[in-house]
C-alpha cells in the first residue's frame, strides 16, 4: 500500500501570492488611481485595474517562490512556505503562476488599456526575474535597483485611469523607490546570519552592519527631502504637509536610533516602522487630495 500525499490547500496557493505584500502593492495603485482624477474614478475601471494589477503581481509572487525554493528551505524565516514543506510541487507553482499571469494581462488589455497592461507586465518581469534570478545574487545594491521595479504601483494606477505617464505618478514612483532601501535594509540586518548563509549579499553582509545603518540614516534624509515634492510642486497641499513632516522625523529618529542602541530588535522596530510610514503617507495624499486647502 503506497501513501498519498495530501491534496494542495487553498492556503498554500494564497501564500504563495505573498498576500501582505500584493496588499500594500494594490493599495499604492489603489491611490494613484484615485489620485489621478479629481473625483472617483468609473467604478468597473476602478475594478479591472486593481483586479489585474493584483493578480500580476500575485503570479510575479509565484515565480519568486519557485526561484527561492532551495534557499528557503535553508532560511527560517522561509522554511515554512509551500515548496520547502512540500506542500506543492514545482509544477503546481508555475501552472499557478502562468493562469494568475495570463488572466491579469488578458483583464488589462481588454478592459484598461495596453500601456498599463505593458508596465504592468514589465515589472513583474523585473521583479520575478531580473530581481530574484540576477540582482538578487550579484550586488549588494540589489534592493536599490530592485525598488524601481516595486515602486511602480502607483504608477500603474495612474495611467490605468488616464492611459498617460503623468509627472505627478512620476513622484510617487519616486517616493517608494526611495523608501524601499532604508525600509528593507533594517530587516537584512536583523536576518543579515541567514542571508549570509544562503549566499545573497545584501548590504550588511557585504559592507557590515554599521554601513548599512549609516545608509539607512542617509536614505531616510533623502526620503524626507522627496516625500515634500508633492507639496513644493503643487499636487498636494497644506494636509498632506502637515501629516508628511512628522512622519519622516519619526523615520530618521528610528534610523538615528539604530546607530545608537545597535540591537536587532531596534532593527525590526525601524522595520515595522517603515511600513506603517509608506502607509501614512498615501493615505495622506489621498485625504489631502479629496480635501485640499491652501492658506
Amino acid at each position: 500500500m503506497t501513501s498519498q500525499s495530501p491534496r494542495p490547500s487553498w492556503k498554500s496557493y494564497l501564500e504563495l501570492c505573498k498576500p501582505k505584500v500584493v496588499a500594500l502593492i494594490v493599495f499604492t495603485a489603489i491611490a494613484g488611481m484615485l489620485l489621478a482624477v479629481p473625483g472617483m474614478p468609473p467604478i468597473g475601471l476602478f475594478i479591472y485595474s486593481s483586479l489585474g494589477i493584483a493578480l500580476a503581481a500575485a503570479s510575479a509572487a509565484a515565480i519568486n517562490h519557485y526561484i527561492d525554493r532551495e534557499a528557503d528551505a535553508l532560511m527560517d524565516r522561509n522554511k515554512h512556505r509551500p515548496l520547502p514543506q512540500g506542500d506543492l510541487s514545482s509544477a503546481n507553482v508555475i501552472v499557478f503562476a502562468a493562469i494568475l499571469g495570463v488572466i491579469s494581462m488578458a483583464l488589462l488589455i481588454v478592459m484598461v488599456n495596453a500601456l498599463t497592461a505593458l508596465l504592468t507586465f514589465l515589472s513583474a518581469l523585473g521583479y520575478a526575474i531580473i530581481y530574484t534570478v540576477y540582482l538578487k545574487r550579484m550586488t549588494p545594491q540589489n534592493i536599490v535597483i530592485a525598488g524601481a521595479f516595486g515602486a511602480t504601483p502607483p504608477m500603474l494606477g495612474w495611467c490605468a485611469m488616464t492611459g498617460e505617464l503623468h509627472p505627478y505618478s512620476l513622484l510617487l514612483f519616486l517616493i517608494i523607490f526611495a523608501w524601499t532601501p532604508p525600509h528593507f535594509w533594517p530587516l537584512s540586518i536583523a536576518k543579515r546570519k541567514e542571508f549570509a548563509k544562503v549566499g545573497i549579499p545584501m548590504l550588511p553582509v557585504t559592507h557590515g552592519v554599521e554601513y548599512t545603518r549609516l545608509h539607512i540614516l542617509l536614505y531616510s534624509l533623502l526620503l524626507f527631502i522627496i516625500t515634500l515634492l508633492p507639496y513644493l510642486t503643487g499636487m498636494s497641499g497644506l494636509i498632506y504637509l502637515l501629516a508628511v513632516v512628522p512622519l519622516g522625523l519619526g523615520f530618521i529618529y528610528f534610523a538615528i536610533l539604530m546607530m545608537r542602541r545597535k540591537d536587532d530588535k531596534t532593527a525590526m522596530r525601524t522595520f515595522f516602522y517603515s511600513l506603517m510610514y509608506l502607509t501614512g503617507v498615501f493615505i495622506a495624499l489621498l485625504v489631502d487630495h479629496y480635501f485640499k486647502f491652501t492658506l
